[in-house]
């Protein structure tokens, strides 16, 4: 088995998630820059320092730790085995008509985020927004106020690092809120867990199913005939629920998808490291934020989310969010989550087959550790499946190189 012993081998052996701590933690070393056929990716600086560790030591591409007690009694047990750490789980969205109104599923993440600045002790947000001169990309930017939040609201489903700014929240002495994916946010825990000196205010993860490349956003510009370098703006959910993907030119033409639509396209270009990744439900968070999937969406509803407490922390936090009026909650039911994302669990159990087969065939594999993945591919999986978690990960070895290491430019 190919052991995984530095950020390079991360980078080349095709398991990096793209979260930019390895920038933050080794700033004289790294810096990130998008490969387009991949995602966010380290690059070596002009006379780099040698690595230290201290960017492996919190990589989540090569590995993810619970450190939770599953037998907790405060959790939810019967979801504990397929969904990490859990208080409870709400139906809720953003008592801000506007923010709701803007935001991909209810505004939750923003209003908790506003709540943050303006009552909950921070001083700023830490996440991604569309950047100003080219629309598909992202950029990782802090936010103040209400306006700016409102400004870099919404899904991105675009290569983002938000992670490569966290030296700069250590060297700041005020409170910040940190907004990103699972992996971005598992990064930031593990950080976390070194030095309490440096604890979020919060920790809110968002859903992911993955992270598509620059070029899958760039090929669906191009196939709904919008012209890229007249490009001036990438929404790729919000203004309604689910909303629209929608590309507009600084002419004023414009071009619209379903969410269906754009996100059935832009899947295919989904970096490896995300077909085996185990934690689509942001795990790490203390508040984790997505779709209420389990009741089919009326015409003209105005936008709701999923919440999820993962830790008391986030659920004191929730709460006072709630009382200080920034978040409505309709109902809380810990059997929202599953039925919300039903196809989860066999998402799991597909990952113990790929493992295996990557290991096999001479692929580096992550070290997944609190995951129970084998109980899945037994019980979620009919035989059919099980087979196809087999033979398609065979394919997709060969297809993607992934038993070799690839050539990435570092410099």
């Amino acid at each position: 088995m190919i052991k995984v012993k530095n950020i390079d081998d991360v980078v080349e052996w095709q398991l990096c998630t793209g979260c930019g701590m390895c920038a933050a933690m080794e700033p004289q070393r790294f810096y990130m820059d998008d490969i387009p056929h991949l995602g966010m990716r380290p690059k070596l600086k002009a006379s780099p320092e040698p690595e230290s560790g201290t960017a492996f030591k919190h990589c989540p591409g090569h590995q993810l730790e619970h450190r939770f007690s599953p037998n907790d009694p405060q959790l939810v047990q019967s979801l504990v085995a397929g969904w990490g750490p859990i208080l409870g789980v709400w139906e809720a969205h953003a008592s801000d008509p506007d923010i709701r109104f803007r935001g991909s599923s209810g505004g939750a993440a923003t209003a908790l985020a506003l709540y943050g600045i303006e009552q909950g002790g921070a001083s700023k947000v830490l996440h991604v927004a569309s950047k100003a001169d080219k629309p598909y990309l992202n950029e990782t930017v802090f936010s103040s106020n209400k306006q700016e939040l409102l400004m870099r609201e919404g899904s991105r489903y675009a290569p983002a690092s938000p992670c490569e700014k966290i030296n700069e929240v250590a060297a700041d002495s005020e409170r910040t809120v940190f907004i990103g994916k699972p992996c971005d946010v598992a990064a930031v825990a593990s950080w976390e867990a070194e030095s309490k000196a440096n604890e979020m205010a919060i920790k809110i993860g968002f859903f992911c199913a993955g992270a598509p490349s620059t070029n899958g956003n760039l090929e669906l510009i191009k196939r709904q005939k919008i012209e890229q370098q007249n490009l001036v703006r990438l929404k790729y959910r919000g203004e309604g629920w689910p909303g629209m993907w929608r590309a507009e030119e600084d002419s004023g033409k414009s071009s619209e998808l379903t969410y269906a639509e754009s996100w059935g396209f832009l899947q295919s270009f989904r970096q490896w490291r995300c077909y085996i990744c185990p934690d689509h439900t942001a795990e790490f968070a203390d508040i984790a934020v997505g779709d209420p999937w389990y009741r089919d969406i009326k015409e003209g509803e105005h936008g709701s989310s999923l919440i999820i407490a993962r830790t008391e922390k986030g659920l004191r936090y929730l709460k006072a969010a709630e009382a200080a009026g920034y978040i409505n909650v309709v109902g809380e039911d810990p059997s929202l989550l599953p039925r919300s994302q039903p196809n989860l669990m066999r998402t799991r159990g597909m990952l113990w087959a790929r493992l295996i087969v990557l290991a096999v065939l001479g692929g580096a594999v992550p070290k997944f550790k609190g995951f129970p993945l084998f109980q899945f591919w037994w019980k979620e999986l009919p035989m059919k499946e099980k087979i196809q978690s087999f033979t398609g990960t065979v394919k997709r070895v060969f297809r993607k190189s992934l038993n070799k290491r690839i050539n990435v430019s570092r410099g």
